[in-house]
């Protein structure tokens, strides 16, 4: 399949690879750069928070190696639990960055790390008359999604599980719900712990994933982002392919129809 012939398109910004790639929890930096180097992602997910929380020498090497990868950053505001937190965050990452795009994390649940889905769409809301460009991190609830949609928000990344569990899509009805109700680009964010996860979610539709744990934790976090970013394009071109109905009942695949009854069964 030809990335160039078929982008992942988000706010009208056309992507060659529909892989985002977070960038916590390597074993080091220069295993990550080289995942990054064999994936080739969209976007490079980094926490403004946790960065900083490490030192400014700390911060302007990690930031520097960012920049290094020649991958779009698209920032996100991990560790917060307000509205005005999340803004404040958003707004500091802005500068450092410089760049309009945010992931818009706003905790709700320390133990599930669920979003707060009552004070989401009013963070979105106000993000995006600010200017940014908002993927914000949701569940699969179609409700939530479809008020992130209706505030302004031009996709939407649902989880497939809790951050970091590695389960997989844990309600496939509800994620394919989604999909088939919602008309903007829909990533997958949090949960996919293998690439058999990525190429099925590629499969039903969904038009990226995100993914950190999942690399950073594997015994060969390099072979492994290759691993997902080989999986992302086979579910695409499964879907774009159009996969057979399944059948309830057996269907030979050689027609009978005139062939000799001794080759019959």
């Amino acid at each position: 399949m030809n990335t160039s012939t078929d982008p992942l398109v988000l706010y009208g910004q056309p992507f060659d690879s529909r892989l985002l790639l977070g960038t916590s929890r390597y074993p080091s930096p220069a295993v990550l750069a080289r995942a990054v180097e064999v994936s080739r992602p969209a976007m490079l997910t980094a926490s403004l928070r946790r960065q900083t929380a490490q030192g400014v020498a700390a911060s302007r090497e990690f930031f520097q190696l960012l920049r290094d990868t020649g991958v779009a950053v698209l920032p996100n505001t991990a560790g917060c639990h307000s509205l005005q937190e999340a803004i404040t965050t958003a707004e500091m990452a802005r500068e450092v960055f410089e760049t309009d795009w945010i992931k818009l994390e706003l905790i709700g649940d320390d133990y599930t790390l669920q979003p707060d889905t009552l004070q989401l769409p009013q963070a979105a809301e106000k993000l995006i008359r600010i200017g940014f460009k908002v993927l914000p991190y949701s569940t699969d609830d179609l409700v939530l999604c479809q008020r992130l949609v209706d505030v302004g928000c031009q996709a939407v990344m649902p989880w497939a599980a809790p951050i970091g569990t590695g389960k997989g899509p844990i309600n496939p009805y509800a994620m394919r719900t989604l999909r088939e109700r919602l008309n903007v680009p829909l990533i997958v964010d949090a949960g996919l712990g293998l690439p058999s996860h990525a190429c099925q979610v590629l499969e039903w539709g969904y038009d990226a994933v995100l993914l950190n744990t999942a690399v950073a934790l594997a015994r060969d976090p390099v072979q492994m982002a290759q691993a997902f970013a080989d999986a992302v394009r086979s579910g695409r071109s499964a879907h774009l392919a159009g996969a057979m109905q399944a059948q309830e009942q057996a269907q030979p695949s050689t027609p009978v129809l005139g062939t000799p009854f001794w080759h019959q069964s």
